[in-house]
């Protein structure tokens, strides 16, 4: 049987996947299946919805999917024509395919408004990495920028200008932002909180033209009052990206006879069937059978998976429309919708909480006889994930509906727990999982862990939004979960930093001979080994003074990359990052940089962290590198390290006519202060000295803006592959209070934290999440102040570069060779080829090599 998916979005993904799954499942008399996969993108799939992650240090390879096993893809093939009569789709170059089943999932394609000047240079959309890619290129010493749609896609279009460093201003013709998700107050509530960020909003406002500047760019929009014509004024813009919307994708089915809705998409049934019996089409370039385009990416999921099954299983859901609600963070403020969050069913009654002063909105919506309906929550969308799966359903709300909205300090506040949840309430709509299937995986499939029912279940493969769900089920359920850290030790990191900081504990080998599991191997495993490395290099101060990593048995317990104080890269060579505090280096650093790089042959980079990064060194060259880069005044950058990496900065008041504060001063002394900080993971700093926020200072764990006052404090932010926008910990802090505040909240960090958790995640999995942690704080309501601050002034004052130190050690420098016997041969597997004028790796090896005991392995291995 030949399956043919044309379309390699995210739903083509999915409905590939699916296809793959039930093909393996066959019975091996079955009729042998072959599916096919044709992509007009050059790419493999990848992850649409976290676009924004590339405007924060996410590349294009953090959000690509694998291809399905059993799948053959064929990338960069339109398809261009349709027989229906043949069963054959014709692509771009020639090639034909045929197929028994067919299935469309081209998607959708950007809405642009017909104005005059829409397809100038500097006139962009927002949809694919290539999109992305010349956004940011074309951003780059640019000041001023506008995005026209004020939905969802456009206010992510503006966060993302913003993080380039852009004043934004977002055009929208609706009277309010996000018109389809939020009423007229919710809209202002989000209004004012994107206003506080620095986006200037225009409601209300249509786009009339764009106009071209002295250099033929787009350097002018002419808006008009939205029912005024008359009413026009000008925007000076230097760029301006359309976000008003997406339009079915629906050619090859317009132009080769199958049936279309009055406005566009391809009609299916509630099989996903077309007018054709063995066409199939599948997300947003389909049109269901309640005469609607979905947008969204879980009713494309929805239909792909029951046109999955209708092929190959026979045993299909119908797809008869699909669950609108939303849930977002946008430029780091929440926004929910769900339900009948206008109100229009009969009888519904309104009741809500508003609170102008913080950004709040919250509504619920429900019967006369207190079942919910539906809702809108604004600034604080923390209720959502139960609130939403009670919409609609028969199950009363357990309390009046005011109590479920006011916030958690009120006397009067309820919390919702998952155990309030009927057993249909679907707590995973990407793969409409249910609670009832969660719990009958955790009764009968033994499902124990988080990672069991996503196995199991599927639940939080997709968007990932019900993880958190996941955990509170299984406590809800009565499922003691295992916090251990791993075989060898029955305590959680958190648990054992204690244990070492108290018990004063030097080595791995006698933590895991008094506190570890009893019988465990004293070497340890790839888990705990350098969890503790790390605990006893953030407690080195406090244990008696510096200790290199690469001393003793600290070696033995680092990863590659502190093994060798360097970045391993794919092709088995490393890079080199000198710490440039702030970004300021003076021209004879500079060149020495230049020097080091020309004499030992390296690709230089600049980062996205202010630094110079120095690619293709072998091992046997580290030490040399080194020395040089030291006797210039240079130190370890740690790029390779769990600490911090950089504190990035703009040129603050110094330089700038808009900064008010001195944003390259505090960077530096906030770097030199924190290098070498070891923590359960990376951590990333951002100095910005004005609200424009150049130096991107709310994607980072540690931001701080400068105020005409003092600094704004912003912690826990993350430009990874999950974004997340720091919180507002403090405002108008003088230096002084600015230090101690970051010192106490590193260190509080650094003590409970799990594992390789990064800031984002450890604020919202710890009990009473930020409220919690700036009360112990600022408001030292631990009684831990004082040692949290006694922590960090050991670190400072026990801070040892760890370049110099491997340099003059001639017992740690002999562990900087390629080939113990033949010391100074280098590794014959690490090839270089030129290109641009630089060197680049010429991979020779068939996978990626995360180890360097792995490429040597493939290397022995041919």
């Amino acid at each position: 049987m030949r399956i043919l998916i044309v379309g390699y979005g995210m739903v083509g993904h999915r409905c590939a996947s699916v296809l793959s799954e039930l093909a393996a499942q066959r019975a091996a008399g079955d009729e042998p299946v072959s599916i096919t996969v044709l992509s007009k993108e050059a790419r493999p799939a990848y992850d649409r919805v976290h676009l924004t992650a590339l405007f924060n240090g996410s590349t294009d390879a953090d959000l690509t999917y694998d291809d399905p096993p059993g799948v053959e893809v064929v990338l960069g093939e339109e398809a261009v024509a349709l027989d229906l009569a043949a069963r054959i789709v014709t692509g771009a170059g020639g090639s034909t395919y045929a197929y028994d089943a067919l299935v469309l999932a081209t998607g959708s394609r950007p809405f642009v408004p017909p104005v005059p000047g829409h397809d100038l240079p500097g006139c962009f959309v927002y949809r694919t990495v290539e999109d992305v890619d010349a956004i940011k290129a074309y951003a780059a010493g640019r000041r001023v920028g506008a995005v026209v749609g004020g939905g969802l896609l456009g206010l992510e279009a503006a966060g993302a200008l913003t993080s380039l460093g852009l004043d934004t201003h977002v055009i929208e013709f609706a009277p309010r932002l996000m018109p389809l998700q939020v009423d007229d107050a919710g809209g202002m509530a989000l209004r004012q909180r994107i206003s506080e960020l620095g986006v200037t909003v225009h409601s209300g406002t249509r786009t009339e033209a764009v106009h071209a500047g002295e250099d033929g760019a787009a350097a002018e929009m002419l808006l008009a009052a939205g029912h005024d014509p008359s009413d026009q004024r000008t925007l000076p813009v230097e760029m301006v990206v359309f976000a008003a919307g997406v339009r079915p994708w629906d050619t090859i089915g317009r132009e080769f006879g199958l049936a279309l809705g009055e406005r566009g998409g391809i009609k299916v049934d509630a099989h996903c069937l077309t007018s054709d019996p063995h066409v199939y089409a599948v997300g947003e370039c389909a049109m269901a059978m309640d005469g609607r385009v979905y947008g969204l990416v879980a009713p494309g999921y929805s239909m792909a998976e029951t046109a999955a099954r209708h092929i190959l299983a026979g045993d299909s859901k119908p797809f008869l429309g699909a669950d609108l609600s939303t849930k977002l963070k946008l430029m780091g403020v929440d926004v929910a919708s769900f339900g009948d969050a206008f109100g229009t069913t009969a009888g519904a009654r309104t009741t809500l909480y508003s609170d102008e002063s913080q950004g709040l909105y919250k509504k619920l919506v429900v019967t006369e006889d207190g079942r919910l309906l539906g809702g809108i929550l604004v600034g604080d969308a923390s209720a959502y994930d139960v609130l939403k799966p009670l919409a609609g359903t028969d199950t009363p709300l357990p309390a009046d509906p005011i109590r479920l909205l006011l916030p958690p300090s009120d006397g009067e506040a309820v919390t919702l727990g998952v155990g309030s949840l009927p057993d249909s309430a679907t707590i995973c709509s990407c793969h409409n999982v249910s609670k009832g299937s969660l719990l009958e995986a955790v009764q009968e499939d033994g499902c124990a862990t988080v990672g069991d029912l996503k196995r199991c279940t599927k639940a939080g493969t997709g968007c990932g939004s019900c993880i958190p769900m996941l955990g509170k089920l299984l406590d809800a359920a009565g499922v003691e979960q295992s916090t251990a850290l791993c075989p060898h030790f029955a305590q959680t990191r958190s648990e054992l930093y204690e244990i070492v900081l108290v018990r004063r504990i030097g080595t791995f080998a006698q933590l895991v001979a008094e506190h570890g599991v009893e019988g465990a191997d004293v070497e340890g495993c790839e888990i705990c080994k350098p969890a503790v490395a790390s605990i006893l290099a953030s407690l080195s101060g406090r244990l008696g003074g510096p200790k290199h990593i690469l001393s003793g048995e600290q070696a033995a317990l680092q990863d590659t990359n502190d093994h060798f104080l360097a970045n391993l890269q794919k092709n088995g060579s490393y890079s080199v990052v000198p710490r440039i505090p702030g970004g300021e280096i003076t021209p004879e650093k500079l060149i020495v940089i230049g020097e080091v790089a020309r004499d030992f042959g390296l690709y230089t980079k600049i980062t996205g962290g202010q630094r110079i990064d120095l690619f293709g060194a072998r091992v046997e060259q580290l030490p040399a590198i080194w020395r040089r880069l030291v006797d210039a005044g240079f130190e370890s950058g740690h790029a390779y390290g769990k600490s911090l990496r950089t504190v990035k900065s703009c040129v603050g008041s110094e330089w700038c006519r808009y900064g008010v504060q001195e944003s390259v001063a505090m960077a530096i002394e906030l770097e030199l202060r924190y290098r070498g900080l070891r923590s359960p993971h990376k951590i990333k700093a951002a100095v910005s000295g004005c609200a424009r926020e150049c130096a991107e200072a709310q994607g980072k764990d540690i931001g701080v803006i400068a105020t005409e006052n003092g600094w704004n404090l912003y912690v826990a932010g993350n430009g990874g592959f999950s974004p997340r926008h720091a919180d507002l910990f403090a405002k108008d802090l003088s230096r002084q209070e600015l230090i101690r505040a970051i010192d106490r909240f590193l260190m509080f960090y650094i003590r409970t934290a799990e594992r390789l958790e990064r800031t984002s995640v450890w604020i919202e999995r710890i009990e009473g999440g930020l409220e919690h942690v700036r009360d112990v704080v600022l408001n030292d309501s631990l009684g831990l102040g004082a040692e949290l601050e006694a922590l960090m002034d050991a670190h400072v004052g026990s801070y040892t570069d760890e370049w110099r130190a491997a340099i003059e050690d001639p017992e740690t420098l002999r562990r900087f060779v390629s080939f113990v016997n033949a010391p100074d041969t280098p590794d014959p597997s690490i090839e270089f080829t030129t290109e641009r004028g630089q060197i680049k790796p010429l991979l020779t090896i068939g996978r990626r090599a995360d180890r360097t005991d792995d490429v040597k392995d493939l290397v022995s291995a041919g």
